[in-house]
């Protein structure tokens, strides 16, 4: 598997990833969908990688680095949309992508990495231990905004 980090181009592959995360179908290509895109891309903070095989998105986790005035100025993160092609999953790709993912933590001197998931899973919980992320050391609460 390449890991890399999206391109303009990439667009409709990574939607069509994303019909495996939680979406129901692909955004329509309206204007405000290619700026909000460009911005994405144009953006040194927010990271998007893709895992490729064989010309094909099959894996991909979002980090974005957010800086921060305590801890000495120094950034933290957040991964989010973490997704395999379910045809693609249990072959160690999200662990590679989330691997990256910390990878551009460190070298952005990030202090820390948040991860939240809605999965109820064991399984998937599990993973996110095993990638070494835990959740002991803090409580999340999630406002949704509709």
């Amino acid at each position: 598997m390449l890991i890399r980090e999206v391109n303009i181009s990439d667009l409709d592959g990574l939607q069509e990833l994303y019909l495996h995360l939680h979406e129901s179908e692909k955004l329509p290509e309206t204007p405000e969908l290619i700026s909000l895109w460009n911005k994405i891309i144009a953006d040194k903070d927010y990271h998007i990688l893709v895992g490729e095989i064989d010309g094909k998105i099959v894996s991909s986790v979002t980090v974005i680095v957010i800086k921060n005035l305590t801890r000495g100025m120094r950034p933290y993160a957040l991964i989010e949309n973490v997704v395999t092609h379910k045809d693609y999953r249990c072959r160690g790709f999200a662990t590679a992508l989330i691997q990256s993912a910390l990878d551009i933590a460190i070298n952005s001197g990030c202090y820390k990495v948040m991860l939240l998931t809605g999965a109820k899973d064991e399984k998937t919980l599990r993973f996110y231990e095993k990638c070494g992320f835990n959740s002991h050391d803090k409580t999340a609460f999630i406002k949704w905004i509709e």
